[in-house]
């Protein structure tokens, strides 16, 4: 059993709560594509939070955290931001994944990002291995038509872990230690690989492309620009041709077969 952990912030963090919602639509939507059945899905929300019924596969779990104080950068410090928001998502995750019951493994996805429908099968195949990190994905900027693959996408984005139920200690508690762990091995796409391979339980790359990085919208927390502005090659990459050429085969296309995967009929 997969299961799929989504933790949704704060609605008063949220500048378009009807915009999210749409977009947790399309996540929902993604992993009901799944090839195999063997998975389920849980969303953490809080008490308040107006949401619309999901298919049988999912369930709402609520908490009654308090908004993050930092969501926006404003003039907060780049490590205070981070460290908030680490701490928020750490501890949604956190409770969805102590909510789910029984599960062989467990998946962090962002709530506006999208699924291959390949995974689940694939993870009932390779049962037992400590998990994956997605090296490959896709990034994608909404109603586009285009698609850039990112080789280091665990390191881009939150919607890039697999990982075997035992390794997760949810049994951490409420103190520096505690939201320490949260914070790092919950909170952020960034240590748990690293920290897992020094535990001896290292994650293998997934052997196939396992999400699209949706970025460019009003609502993202990164605050990521548009596809082009973010990853077109700059002047810098004309006196390297090579670096350009690598560079620009990394975009392409939406396909039917991608949208198979990943899309359905919502993107």
């Amino acid at each position: 059993m997969l299961t799929f952990i989504i933790p949704v912030r704060h609605h008063a963090n949220s500048k378009d709560w009807r915009q999210q919602v749409d977009y947790l639509c399309s996540t929902i939507g993604s992993l009901e594509r799944q090839e195999s059945d063997n998975w389920r899905c849980v969303i953490v929300a809080n008490e308040g939070s107006d949401l619309p019924a999901f298919p049988s596969r999912v369930t709402v779990h609520r908490v009654e955290f308090a908004p993050n104080p930092h969501h926006e950068r404003d003039t907060t410090d780049l490590e205070t931001f981070r460290d908030a928001f680490r701490l928020d998502k750490g501890r949604r995750v956190l409770a969805g994944m102590r909510a789910a019951g029984p599960t062989d493994y467990f998946m962090p996805v962002d709530d506006d990002d999208y699924v291959s429908s390949r995974i689940t099968g694939f993870v009932d195949q390779a049962r037992g291995e400590p998990g994956w990190f997605l090296r490959d994905g896709y990034v994608w900027t909404t109603g586009g038509r285009l698609l850039y693959r990112h080789d280091n996408f665990h390191h881009y984005c939150g919607t890039s872990h697999i990982v075997r139920h035992d390794l997760i200690d949810l049994g951490v508690a409420d103190d520096e230690a505690g939201l320490s762990y949260v914070k790092r091995m919950l909170g952020s796409h960034i240590y748990i690989s690293g920290a897992l391979e020094q535990g001896g339980a290292p994650l293998r790359p997934l052997p196939f492309a396992g999400a699209v990085y949706r970025i460019g919208h009003a609502g993202a927390h990164s605050k990521s620009p548009a596809l082009l502005k973010q990853f077109l090659p700059s002047r810098r990459h004309l006196a390297h041709p090579r670096r350009l050429l690598r560079s620009l085969r990394k975009f392409q296309l939406r396909t039917a077969g991608i949208d198979r995967e990943f899309f359905g009929s919502r993107a």
